[in-house]
């Protein structure tokens, strides 16, 4: 198998479970190199995540814009999206005892001048930027929504439902749900909720007071926006390939990384 693998954090490079793990993929027969941003990784089969959920998300520009699976191997905190340790992983490239799975990205219409990727995996969110409250002027499909009043709003995949949107209140969902979650961030009012809708429903942002500036962010990355701006977010045309060990369960990731479910009665499990 022909890998490559993505380090953002330059003091990982030498540690000693980093080399392990190239170490035994270059054993066991795998042919392995280093990938930069902007790689086009027509040479691999796969690309390695190697770091914490940044690291996945910035892989996954790469990764997305050419279709190569990836996987993401957790050096960070939390290790959601890259949520395998190096033994499981070497166990899993090395017996090819793996699944692929599609995972929907957002596309974003209207980004500001200078982006180059307007898509994200997780969410793309629009927050205040000043100490005043931010009103954004909602629209799902053809319905007009009230002005949501407080400090943004987040437009959140399946994907992200245990990112940011979880954060705020949102629903987690499989990560096969083919869903969008809208979910204001801290609102001024007791009668506003996250909802969930089709993936395929456009998602229009626009800032309700001239004069607003806020803040856009597409997963790790961040713009000015400001008023007059209007974006619109719905599906994007691919699909980020997603790479995971066969034996491994949503669910037991969401127990073991969040404490699902933990109450002192279920201590017998």
């Amino acid at each position: 198998m022909r890998l490559a693998y993505y380090i953002r954090k330059a003091g990982l490079a030498g540690d000693p479970e980093v080399m392990r793990l190239l170490g035994g993929l270059a054993l066991k027969g795998c042919e392995i190199r280093a990938a930069e941003p902007g790689d086009t990784l027509s040479d691999v089969d796969m690309l390695l995540a190697v770091g914490g959920d940044g690291t996945f998300l910035s892989a996954a520009r790469m990764a997305a814009r050419t279709g190569v699976p990836m996987l993401g191997v957790n050096f960070g905190r939390l290790g959601f999206l890259a949520g395998i340790g190096v033994d499981e992983a070497l166990e899993a490239l090395v017996g090819g005892d793996f699944v692929i799975e599609e995972r929907m990205m957002l596309a974003v219409d209207g980004m500001p001048q200078g982006c180059e990727w307007p898509y994200a995996l997780n969410d793309v969110c629009l927050t205040r930027e000043r100490a005043s409250m931010l009103g954004v002027d909602v629209r799902i499909g053809g319905s007009a929504l009230h002005t949501y009043w407080g400090d943004g709003v987040i437009v959140s995949t399946s994907s992200g439902s245990t990112a940011y949107s979880l954060s705020v209140g949102g629903p987690v969902c499989t990560p096969d749900a083919r869903v969008l979650i809208v979910s204001p961030i801290a609102p001024h009012n007791l009668n506003l909720r996250p909802i969930v809708i089709p993936e395929n429903t456009p998602v229009t942002l626009s800032l309700h007071n001239a004069g607003d500036q806020a803040r856009l962010s597409l997963d790790n990355a961040g713009y000015r926006f400001g008023s007059g701006s209007t974006l619109t977010v719905g599906p994007a045309p691919f699909r980020l390939k997603v790479a995971r060990p066969s034996g491994s369960d949503f669910f037991r990731v969401l127990e073991s990384r969040f404490q699902w479910g933990a109450d002192l009665r279920n201590s017998d499990r």
